[in-house]
């Protein structure tokens, strides 16, 4: 879809003066990571660099591959340094990892090539002496771009929310400070994580990196809030974005996610509908979550829901969890599921409603005649009591017969 791949924030000058001469001591390359293993700075080489170490300093991340190899070590759980082995069938050599830490978060990696497997105690001497002065500085470098960060999350979760007041505050903070253009079509996509076994700021490290190269495409210009356990993403353009591109953007955001998550985080996207510009980007964000519920409890959407493809069904996913159960479902239809013949009359009714009550397109899409079919639908007007002819009593059956495609599909969700 043509969009600008952006690269983890590079390090500070101060920062890649400690790798150079971490580095040149050890007469080793040495590289530190962000904790998804994502370049931040690295050092010359040494004639130890390898296929891995080469893509990573064209591409400026290691392909997804190599980032759930690295990270299905556990290295974000090592509480003290360790070897990262090597993969001859993915061009890796073995490196020495030190995790990063202050006061128990981990701000990154701190590789060294080691192709031996093994250092000489005088150079893990050499690393450990040089780790305070690199953490330190690795948190200055993301304390000054974390302010900036965080006025941005607040400011466009008050354009998000409810109050019409503090919408339009936000609105014209993000414009006056030149974050986002004023441009005429809004749309908001939401990501949600479920309970993950990753370390704590994991999840939202890897919802930043999953959609970080959308904040600027060629067709759109974007902002994202971040928690732990789910994201929001603005996208303002000239012209409204297509259905398909912000589907293939939110197959990517996935893909994405499970190179950084494991499986148990089961990440689900929701796509919301274009709005006017700014104004309205919060009729968007609310349209997206409902999508985002969509892709929780439909399986056959493969975690991605898009509003404007939801049809009727946005209005149930609208109830609350507790109110969307068995008692929606209307009289007449569990009279006609009950009966003996419901199963062949389910299938029946609901290609008549998917048809628009046109008895010969039913007819032809059951491959049935069409004495066969008025048979059935008489069945189903005894049986329910009510009358085919008239729309709202169709209109009964057929959100029926929609709610309870939710809880069949809520029913054959697995635990997670």
């Amino acid at each position: 879809m043509g969009e600008r791949r952006q690269r983890i924030r590079v390090g500070s000058d101060a920062l890649q003066e400690l790798i150079e001469e971490l580095a040149a001591r050890l007469r080793r390359s040495v590289v530190v990571d962000d904790p998804l293993v994502r370049l931040i700075c690295s050092s010359q080489h040494f004639g130890d660099e390898d296929p891995v170490r080469i893509r990573s300093l064209l591409r400026g991340r290691a392909d997804d591959e190599i980032i759930r190899y690295v990270l299905d070590q556990g290295v974000a759980r090592w509480p003290k340094p360790d070897f990262v082995r090597g993969r001859d069938d993915l061009g890796l050599l073995t490196r020495y990892c030190v995790p990063l830490r202050e006061r128990g978060e981990l701000l990154g990696l701190l590789m060294v090539v080691a192709p031996e497997g093994t250092l000489t105690p005088a150079e893990t001497d050499t690393v450990a002496q040089a780790v305070p002065a690199i953490t330190a500085q690795l948190r200055a470098d993301q304390r000054a771009a974390d302010t900036e960060e965080l006025d941005l999350t607040e400011t466009l979760h008050a354009l998000l929310g409810s109050g019409e007041a503090a919408r339009a505050a936000a609105r014209r903070r993000l414009l006056d400070g030149g974050l986002l253009p004023d441009a005429p079509h809004a749309v908001v996509t939401v990501v949600q994580v479920s309970r993950s076994v990753e370390p704590p700021g994991q999840v939202e490290s890897a919802l930043r990196a999953a959609l970080e190269q959308y904040l600027r495409t060629r067709s759109a210009d974007g902002a994202m809030a971040v928690t732990a356990d789910g994201a929001a993403l603005l996208q303002v353009s000239a012209r409204p974005l297509p259905a398909r591109e912000l589907a293939d953007q939110a197959t990517a955001v996935r893909e994405a996610l499970a190179a950084y998550l494991d499986a148990s985080a089961a990440p689900v996207v929701g796509i919301g509908g274009a709005q006017d510009g700014l104004a309205d980007a919060w009729t968007s964000h609310a349209q997206a979550l409902v999508a985002a519920r969509a892709a929780r409890r439909l399986p056959h959407l493969k975690g991605i829901g898009a509003w404007e493809s939801l049809g009727e069904l946005a209005v149930l996913l609208q109830l609350p969890d507790h109110a969307l159960n068995a008692s929606l479902l209307p009289r007449p239809l569990r009279l006609l599921l009950d009966s003996p013949v419901g199963p062949r009359l389910e299938g029946t009714l609901r290609c008549f409603l998917e048809h628009a009550g046109s008895i010969p397109r039913t007819a032809e899409a059951l491959r049935i005649h069409r004495t066969s079919l008025y048979y059935r639908l008489r069945q189903i007007q005894e049986i329910t009591g009510l009358d085919l002819d008239r729309g709202g009593d169709r209109l009964v059956l057929h959100l029926g017969l929609r709610t309870r495609e939710l809880l069949q599909a809520q029913a054959a969700e697995p635990a997670v």
